[in-house]
């Protein structure tokens, strides 16, 4: 008889004894400023996740408000898996030489619910590519001057991260695009200035609200304004809701509050339903000319794959069966009244401002050093939100629409208790 040792034992991440622990792999393989910033997190892996809660491998339960917009489904939605796991079982990668049909119905559930007349949409694996292809789109129209926002996020590959203004990540990667430029969010008389002397030769591309900006809400009436202009200039107008869209800002889009229908959107991050990372962008008919007429002009390998088109797919079905959007709007009232009286005693001192539309909410603080007292405080009570890449005194809150009244409670009561934790600590 042949002895078989018993197979070792494998940690909830994967792990098995004497192996290195997670941070460890980071720092040796992935990057030692990611493995410093798991440290100070407090080290731990997640292993598992369900609706609006991720589980790590030290058995604690973290609810998570955060997510950078991701999770509007929260994690792990059942339709949305089940339709991925019936796509895994018949056909998960395509040969890109015959046609698909998941990517078709995807295209058209989606062009269902976009602006009139953004019929067309191409799909990509990431928010940094929807940017990519608008921009190229753009180009093969002969609009080559692209006019951005400050404080703008658009992604940060190298086209991507032309129109993203933030030194911090450029200045590497010097020089970027040639003739971009950088105008005021919420000021269309600055956007007017720069049309000026591009006239039919403009790509301008912002957001209805800038995310990782801070939450920054424009004026009503700026969007049309934008739209006008663009529409006086030639220029061609791109809106970014890779963050905003799908339902974030409780309506479809940003745009629609002001009913704009711009020349090319950008669609990422809730696309996914939280389970497959997808984007897109859709356009008009007209504006995506260039790349219906020719198949190869922009492609990718991966983009449009069955698997994350099922997910899409079953994402924009789930949100009109259950009513995602109105329930986002409803639950973003409800948080954002919810915020503002736990932060009013903290009015005019540590916090500056609240504000916020459906559920994409900014906290913004006096000193840039509460945000990350606060992060660590939140966390250190399982809960999980997020920083601003873009402005540094702006906590954010994206949770998910599906957040029940528990839920909504558990999290007031802990920022309520992290608040005051964090201002005795910044009163030291």
């Amino acid at each position: 008889m042949t002895f078989s040792p018993p197979a070792p034992r494998t940690a909830p991440d994967g792990s098995t004894p004497g192996e290195p622990s997670v941070v460890e792999l980071y720092q040796r393989h992935i990057g030692s400023g990611r493995a410093v910033m798991g440290r100070v997190m407090g080290g731990m892996a997640e292993t598992r996740s369900e609706g609006p809660w991720i589980h790590t491998d030290d058995g604690r339960r973290f609810l998570n408000f955060g997510g950078y917009g991701v999770f509007l489904l929260g994690h792990r939605h059942p339709a949305v898996v089940e339709a991925v796991h019936r796509q895994l079982d018949a056909h998960p990668l395509a040969s890109r030489v015959f046609l698909e049909p998941v990517a078709a119905h995807a295209a058209r559930a989606l062009a269902a619910h976009t602006p009139p007349g953004l019929d067309h949409i191409h799909f990509v694996n990431s928010g940094a590519e929807a940017t990519e292809a608008a921009l190229k789109l753009a180009r093969a129209h002969g609009r080559n001057a692209v006019i951005t926002t400050r404080k703008g996020f658009h992604g940060k590959t190298l086209g991507a991260l032309s129109a993203t203004a933030n030194a911090t990540y450029q200045s590497p990667f010097q020089p970027l695009l040639p003739d971009v430029t950088q105008v005021d969010f919420g000021d269309a008389a600055d956007l007017k200035r720069a049309l000026a002397d591009r006239r039919d030769r403009a790509c301008v591309i912002l957001e209805p609200v800038q995310g990782e900006g801070g939450v920054r809400i424009p004026e009503p009436g700026y969007l049309r304004e934008v739209a006008a202009l663009c529409r006086e200039s030639g220029a061609l107008l791109v809106v970014d809701e890779i963050q905003t869209g799908m339902g974030r800002l409780g309506t479809w889009w940003g745009v629609d509050a002001e009913d704009v229908s711009p020349d090319i959107l950008l669609i990422g991050k809730g696309l996914s339903g939280g389970v497959v990372p997808i984007a897109a962008m859709a356009a008009t008919a007209d504006v995506y000319r260039p790349f219906s007429q020719d198949p190869y002009l922009h492609t990718s390998t991966f983009g449009a794959s069955p698997i994350a088109c099922a997910a899409a797919l079953a994402t924009v079905r789930t949100m009109e069966r259950e009513n995602i959007v109105a329930r986002a709007a409803a639950l973003g009232t409800r948080l954002l009244a919810g915020v503002r009286e736990v932060c009013a005693p903290y009015g005019g001192g540590l916090v500056r401002e609240v504000r916020g539309r459906g559920l994409l909410i900014g906290i913004e603080f006096s000193a840039e050093q509460a945000v990350g007292e606060l992060l660590l405080e939140l966390i250190a009570r399982d809960v999980l939100v997020n920083h601003s890449l873009n402005s540094t005194h702006v906590l954010r809150l994206t949770p998910p629409a599906v957040a029940d009244d528990a839920a909504l409670g558990l999290f007031l009561a802990t920022l309520a208790d992290a608040l005051a934790a964090t201002a005795a600590r910044m009163a030291v």
